[in-house]
């Protein structure tokens, strides 16, 4: 119960707020978008700029890890791809964004939060170890998979340069990358630069949380709940199991456990709706899938932090 208290509910109660400043008209949709906009390019990619740029990659990239955590994302995304096809009788683009939905954990807004909160800011270099890879895999495997689904005569020899304009359009991608050029270069930012990044970067985690709650009321549950049921429960269930039965077969250390395990409970993050809204499909699915299993994952937060060393 002491968990419940002092670690998820904050989180949560953030959430909860920009949802009710949206529910009473406190904030237009016009100023959630601007700040959920602000949190997707700009603050959140600075804060995985000022991450990776600093992360010691020796020691924190480890290979273990990486395998326990995106073997449960990856079994995920097939899992909610075959059902979305075969099981609930979707077309392949549809299916394609349901795999998506299994397969992005919020690992950003909600993983570092809880994370942080849980165990402190020293314990988050494992997540951005898993946060320096998630948007690269996440979006590389959702593209790869519409544009395959979409391409109906596309030669091939085109694919990979659609592939890759879209991944690089990412403002997540692109920070990460800055990041880890900086850090292989050993560039070291002057103290003024980091002194700005730093205030910008403080905002990024309550903004994001703030704004995802506005989001949230926008797209409010409305059919389609079998799948959405799915969903939650590869998001909830299946992928944080997975990682942690990996973690314990792989020996990872304890801190690394939790990181991986609470990363992989997450439901899925804001971005299953930007792939969705991207493509324009299944975008209902996408936005209550989010909604719901974010309400959840309270729960399941709960219950792995119970279990974690």
């Amino acid at each position: 119960m002491q968990a419940l208290l002092d670690v998820i509910l904050p989180v949560f109660l953030v959430i909860g707020a920009g949802y009710l400043a949206a529910w009473r008209g406190f904030l237009s949709e016009g100023a959630i978008d601007g700040l959920m906009e602000f949190t997707q390019k700009i603050a959140i990619p600075m804060l995985l700029f000022k991450a990776i740029s600093t992360l010691d990659l020796g020691q924190n990239i480890d290979l273990a890890l990486l395998v326990s955590f995106y073997t449960g994302s990856l079994t995920g995304f097939l899992s909610g791809l075959l059902a979305g096809r075969y099981l609930f009788k979707r077309d392949w683009e549809d299916s394609v964004a349901i795999g998506f939905c299994c397969l992005f954990a919020n690992s950003v807004m909600l993983g570092l939060a809880i994370t942080e909160s849980a165990y402190g800011t020293a314990a988050l270099a494992p997540n951005y170890a898993i946060v320096a890879m998630h948007s690269p895999f996440c979006y590389g495997i959702g593209i790869t998979a519409m544009e395959i689904a979409r391409s109906r005569g596309t030669p091939a020899r085109h694919m990979p340069a659609k592939i890759l304009r879209a991944m690089f359009r990412n403002a997540l991608v692109i920070g990460i990358l800055l990041g880890l050029a900086v850090n292989l270069s050993g560039i070291v930012l002057p103290e003024v630069a980091q002194s700005g990044l730093d205030l910008v970067v403080r905002s990024a985690i309550p903004c994001a949380l703030f704004a995802m709650g506005g989001v949230m009321f926008r797209y409010r549950p409305d059919g389609d709940f079998r799948i959405i049921a799915f969903v939650c429960l590869i998001s909830l269930i299946l992928h944080p199991s997975i990682t942690y039965g990996l973690s314990r077969f792989n020996e990872l250390t304890a801190g690394a456990t939790r990181s991986a395990v609470l990363t992989a409970t997450m439901a899925p993050g804001i971005n299953a709706y930007v792939f969705a809204n991207m493509y324009g499909v299944a975008k209902r699915v996408a936005a209550s899938s989010v909604l719901i299993a974010t309400a959840l994952s309270i729960l399941t937060i709960w219950v792995w932090l119970s279990i974690l060393p």
